[in-house]
């Protein structure tokens, strides 16, 4: 199966966040893979990430917990289906680690990353099942949660030092 084929964008299930920011894709891919620094911009404030580990392999952990603003929980249980350092991550909450069923289904995500040099051309796409599931998630507030959340990324990248 080519590249293309997995990555075509399906409008009536398919959600797209795309923007440049003006942070190196160095710093972004760290921001993504390491636990220390997702936890820091992942959930759009005033939610929180309180925990984070990442197995970063196809097949290896991805999990998070939410926090909301009331002190609920909100786990989220997933496995990295691609890694290209610097350029992809491709994850999702249809399997659990080692590939094993989840027996539930929200989305398949991809997270690409083009240098631009200083800046990072940035495309999230959230893939979902069926046009319901893609409505949910866009009435959930996709657009603002994932543009909040790489606002949030930008800014705690630039709290770093380079």
């Amino acid at each position: 199966m080519s590249n293309e084929s997995k990555e075509t964008f399906n409008p009536e299930l398919d959600l797209v966040l795309e923007r440049i920011v003006e942070v190196p894709v160095e710093l972004v891919w760290n921001a993504w893979t390491k636990p220390e620094q997702l936890m820091h911009w992942f959930t759009p404030a005033p939610w929180k990430t309180i925990d984070c580990r990442i197995n970063l392999q196809p097949g290896g952990e991805f999990y998070t917990m939410m926090e909301s603003p009331e002190g609920k929980h909100f786990p989220n249980n997933g496995c990295f289906l691609e890694i290209v350092p610097l350029k992809k991550l491709v994850f999702t909450d249809s399997l659990l680690p080692g590939y094993r069923p989840s027996g539930s289904s929200f989305m398949t995500a991809f997270v690409t990353m083009e240098s631009l040099g200083n800046a990072t051309k940035y495309k999230a796409v959230a893939k979902h099942k069926d046009p319901e599931t893609k409505k949910q998630h866009e009435d959930m507030g996709f657009m603002d949660g994932w543009g909040t959340a790489l606002d949030q990324l930008v800014a705690y990248t630039k709290t770093l030092p380079r």
